[in-house]
């Protein structure tokens, strides 16, 4: 099945007309906006391992610094995620299938699906992508800014996941 079979589009991609189309089907869900990245303060669960998170309504992008020898352990969640590698490289276990991915290769991440990643003497600069925008990193990060500020960190309701 190609990608765009997957996608739903059968084996048409359609046509620029309606890909581009100006006409609005529903009222826009709230003001654009631009991020630099590099001013992004990162997060980190583990060391050597910076996220900087960048959340729209329904999605998230995390742009994510791997320094030689970092390790994000193998787990699952619930958020779809796709992971694109911009540079360097890394380690990446999804489901039991380990690779060496470099820039360029992207993995997709459906939810609950075990995965993980590790650097060895080579830094990795990757990022994810996760739709719904992936709750525990927000939690963190709002926790990391509290902190930066002087704040006590807010109790977070248990979400399940």
């Amino acid at each position: 099945m190609s990608d765009a079979q997957a996608a739903g589009h059968g084996g048409s991609l359609g046509d620029a007309t309606s890909h581009f189309t100006t006409e609005a089907r529903g009222e826009p869900a709230g003001p654009g906006r631009y991020v630099n990245v590099d001013s992004v303060t990162p997060v980190e669960f583990l060391p050597g391992l910076g996220f900087r998170p960048v959340l729209g309504q329904r999605a998230m992008t995390n742009f994510v610094s791997f320094e030689p020898g970092a390790t994000a352990p193998r787990h699952v969640h619930e958020e779809e995620q796709i992971v694109i590698v911009l540079e360097g490289e890394f380690m990446f276990d999804l489901d039991g299938d380990v690779r060496t991915m470099r820039k360029g290769d992207v993995a997709v991440i459906p939810a609950w699906v075990p995965h993980g990643a590790w650097t060895t003497d080579t830094r990795c600069l990757e990022v994810d992508v996760f739709a719904p925008p992936r709750q525990s990193l927000l939690k963190l990060a709002e926790a990391q800014a509290a902190a930066a500020a002087g704040e006590p960190a807010a109790e977070q309701p248990a979400s399940g996941a």
